[in-house]
C-alpha cells in the first residue's frame, strides 16, 4: 500500500507548531500530544508563553521542544530549523503564526505594521515550510501534511485590514499553488492543506464582530476544523459556511454590487469598526493566535 492510501496520523512522528505559546497555537500542539505524536516542536518569540505549553505537551506524554523563535527574521528561522532538524522529517508542520494591526492604511508604521505584518504573516510560512520540506517530500514512507492557517480576510477586501488582508491573499495564493506542485510531481504522501478562517475568539481580534450569519468561532471549534481538513488532505477550508458564501458572492457580483451585498447587507466592511486586539504588551511578535 503507498503512503497516499494510508491514514494519516501524527501517532509517533514529530510535529512542528509556529505561534505555540497561546491561543490557537497552543491547542494544535496539544491536539498533536494527545494523537500520540513522539515529538512537538514549538516555535515563539514568547518564551514563557513557551514553557506552559511545553509543560502542557509533557503532561499528555509527548516530548516538547521549545524553541524562541523570532518568525520576523529569516535567519532566526534558518537557525531553529538546522537545530529542530535532527528530530527527522516532520509528519506534520501547522503554520500557525499570525499578527494583526487593525487601522486605515494610512496609520500603519512602515517596518512595525506593514513590515512586520508581511514578514510574520506571508513570509514566514514560506521559510519555515522551504526549510522542513525537502525531508519531507524525500521519505515518503508515511503520509505528511503542511497545515497553512490563512483567513477569510485573505479572500474578500475589508476596511482596517488591508495589510492584514494583504498577507492572507499572499499565504493563500502561495499554499495552494504548492499543493498544486506536490500533487503535480508526485508527491502524494504531502498534501496541503489551507484554513481560512473568520475571526476566532482568542484575543487576537478583541473588538472584532462577525458578518451577518457568522459569529466569531471558538478556538477549540477552529482547531478541530482544521485539524479534520488536514488530516483527511483536503486542499482548503473556508468557515464557517457564511464566509465560503462570501467568497462566491464577491467571485460572480461586480464590484459595486458586492459592496452593497458584503458592506451592507452582510455588514463585512464594519466588522473592525471597534476592534482593539490584544492588550499591550500581550500579543507576540511571532504571531501567537
Amino acid at each position: 500500500m503507498s503512503a497516499s492510501n494510508i491514514p494519516f496520523t501524527v501517532a509517533g512522528g514529530v510535529v512542528l507548531v509556529t505561534g505555540a505559546a497561546m491561543g490557537m497555537g497552543r491547542l494544535y500542539a496539544l491536539r498533536a500530544a494527545r494523537e500520540g505524536a513522539a515529538v512537538v516542536l514549538l516555535w515563539d518569540v514568547d518564551a514563557e508563553g513557551l514553557a506552559r505549553t511545553a509543560g502542557e505537551v509533557r503532561a499528555l506524554g509527548a516530548r516538547a521542544v521549545p524553541r524562541q523563535v523570532d518568525l520576523a527574521d529569516r535567519e532566526a528561522i534558518a537557525a531553529a530549523a538546522q537545530d529542530c532538524r535532527s528530530e527527522g522529517p516532520l509528519a506534520l508542520l501547522v503554520n500557525n503564526a499570525g499578527i494583526v494591526r487593525g487601522a486605515h492604511f494610512w496609520d500603519h508604521h512602515a517596518e512595525q505594521d506593514i513590515a512586520l505584518t508581511m514578514d510574520v504573516n506571508a513570509l514566514a510560512p514560506m521559510y519555515v515550510t522551504h526549510a522542513f520540506l525537502p525531508e519531507m517530500m524525500a521519505d515518503g514512507g508515511r503520509p505528511r501534511r503542511i497545515l497553512n492557517v490563512a483567513s477569510a480576510a485573505g479572500t474578500v477586501a475589508n476596511p482596517r485590514m488591508s495589510v492584514y488582508a494583504a498577507s492572507k491573499w499572499a499565504v493563500i495564493g502561495w499554499s495552494d499553488s504548492l499543493r498544486l506542485e506536490l500533487e503535480q510531481q508526485g508527491y502524494h504522501h504531502l498534501k496541503v492543506t489551507t484554513f481560512c478562517p473568520s475571526y476566532i475568539s482568542t484575543g487576537m481580534f478583541e473588538g472584532a464582530r462577525g458578518p451577518l450569519l457568522t459569529p466569531l468561532m471558538t478556538p477549540e471549534d477552529a482547531v478541530g476544523r482544521a485539524w479534520r481538513a488536514a488530516q483527511a488532505g483536503q486542499p482548503q477550508l473556508i468557515a464557517p459556511a457564511a464566509a465560503r458564501l462570501g467568497k462566491v458572492l464577491r467571485g460572480i457580483l461586480p464590484v459595486r454590487a458586492w459592496d452593497f451585498v458584503g458592506g451592507k447587507v452582510f455588514g463585512i466592511y464594519s466588522t473592525m469598526d471597534k476592534f482593539t486586539g490584544r492588550a499591550a504588551g500581550t500579543s507576540s511578535k511571532a504571531g501567537s493566535r
